[in-house]
């Protein structure tokens, strides 16, 4: 319930981790949303700083905001399938906590979702730096015009190939209003084992599981953006659960050929990244045995690491170089002893 006591139509969830600087406008936009009751469920990661503390007092102010606390840090799949065990409305709304909403979003996206009976409505974004949050504003994937358009697995995959799209624009990315109804029904949920892309696997599962999802012109939600940003920072760890999360949908059996073409194509463009970044910590380790077993993969994972080791060898130049390949002096260097041990 509101403090209104209004039953709520929309659950904006927050998930925050070290976010005191910017969570109160995170909050305050989504209390601030016109012509819809909405709730506010601020889940804190075990943050280190005062983000708990902050979440708390904006709760006492106003009945209509949530706070829920994770015993230890856990990522914010985590955190925002346990504030979707504690949803009362029929509709939920992620939102970072760095982020904020212009009002109106909400009544926009709720009356779309309504007059087409669409299970997710997903708006395009604004994007602006922490530096210029007033000045001008880029959208995230399209720079026309679209309407209310329908979307469906292939394109939406399609739409995060960063080879195609290129700076971080890709589908992904989106923060749709989603009917709690369909994900409860079935059993759908962010994979707590994956901090990174886990939107896009929620996205793409939906999809695949019969989702009516559609896109349309921004409608208020404003991403900002920083240089330190956790999303734009992947691990070796992060990309291999992504890996796994495509593993995971090229297994369902419903998908056309299409789909599973184009999932491919994402499979094969995670793969090339995660083994290189495999590839640069084993050279870090100085690890020769973990640098070969990063080729054991598909020939175009192998063309792609041969090829960012001829741009290093450039870049660098071969004599600095961790591993470098026995050349006419080693032979030299053996005869001189001998050629034997």
């Amino acid at each position: 319930m509101t403090g209104s006591g209004t039953p709520p139509q929309i659950a904006v969830i927050i998930p925050a981790w070290n976010a005191q600087a910017t969570l109160r406008r995170a909050v305050s936009s989504a209390l601030a949303q016109e012509q819809v009751t909405a709730e506010v469920i601020i889940v804190d990661d075990a943050s280190a700083d005062g983000t708990l503390e902050c979440a708390k007092a904006l709760a006492a102010k106003d009945g209509r905001v949530q706070v829920l606390a994770q015993p230890e840090n856990r990522g914010p799949a985590a955190a925002r399938n346990l504030a979707l065990e504690n949803i009362s409305a029929p509709y939920a709304a992620p939102l970072d906590s760095d982020d904020f909403m212009e009002p109106g979003r909400l009544a926009r996206l709720l009356r779309i979702a309504e007059q087409g009976n669409w299970d997710f409505v997903a708006d395009d974004l604004f994007k602006v730096p922490e530096t210029g949050i007033e000045g001008p504003r880029t959208r995230l994937w399209s720079e026309d015009s679209i309407g209310v358009q329908p979307l469906g697995f292939s394109a939406f995959v399609r739409g995060n190939l960063s080879g195609q799209r290129g700076g971080r624009r890709e589908l992904g990315f989106i923060k749709p209003l989603m009917s709690v109804g369909f994900l409860n029904r079935t059993s759908l949920r962010y994979d707590t084992g994956m901090r990174l892309g886990e939107d896009y696997i929620l996205y793409a599962t939906a999809l695949a599981r019969g989702a009516r999802f559609c896109l349309t012109d921004p409608a208020g939600y404003v991403a900002v953006t920083r240089p330190d940003s956790l999303s734009g920072v992947h691990s070796a760890r992060d990309l291999g659960a992504l890996v796994q999360g495509d593993r995971t949908l090229m297994a369902a059996e419903n998908l056309t050929k299409a789909e599973q073409a184009a999932l491919k194509k994402h499979y094969i463009e995670t793969l090339k990244k995660w083994h290189w970044l495999r590839m640069i910590d084993a050279v870090k380790a100085r690890d020769f045995a973990a640098a070969i077993r990063c080729f054991q993969a598909p020939p175009a994972v192998i063309g792609d690491l041969f090829g960012k080791l001829g741009e290093q060898v450039v870049i660098r130049g071969a004599a600095r170089l961790p591993f470098r390949a026995a050349g006419p002096g080693a032979l030299k260097n053996k005869n001189r002893r001998g050629g034997s041990p």
